[in-house]
């Protein structure tokens, strides 16, 4: 028989296990312009950060991938390829998308994710009506 102490029991357990996960999100934290270690595409287990440990812990959230390429020399700079992996906390765009910047002399690709260490390996995203436009093309070609 379910009482209702064992409810509330259960309900607080099942808080507890959600709040344990959101905090202890682990992401990789690196630039390969100083650790080549980063442009891997899984980074060794020295470069995992806990999110929680920054100063505003409780606020990051996600992973972030940042694919930056630098098409000319600027600044001193030479062309380079750059991957930069770092927790992130504003999900209010982007969170599990990525997005393209460029401006003089250089572009980037940025991925976010809310997964733990989901800023590893090349990040792809596809959205619902992108699946659902698909299923529906092969659904129309089979029947």
């Amino acid at each position: 028989m379910v009482t209702a102490g064992s409810t509330v029991a259960l309900a607080g357990f099942l808080v507890l296990c959600t709040l344990v996960a959101v905090e202890s999100l682990e992401c990789y934290e690196c630039n390969s312009h100083t650790d080549s270690n980063c442009a891997k595409d899984v980074p060794p287990d020295t470069l995992k950060k806990d999110c929680s440990t920054h100063i505003e812990g409780a606020k990051y959230k996600l992973c972030r991938k940042i694919v930056q390429y630098i098409d000319f020399e600027v600044n001193g700079n030479k062309p380079e390829k750059r991957i930069i992996r770092t927790c992130g906390w504003d999900d209010s765009n982007y969170q599990n998308a990525c997005y393209h910047r460029s401006g003089f002399g250089g572009r980037q690709e940025v991925c976010s994710c809310d997964k733990p260490l989901c800023n590893s390996a090349p990040i792809s995203f596809t959205s619902a009506s992108t699946m659902a436009v698909l299923v529906f093309n092969i659904a129309r070609f089979l029947f």
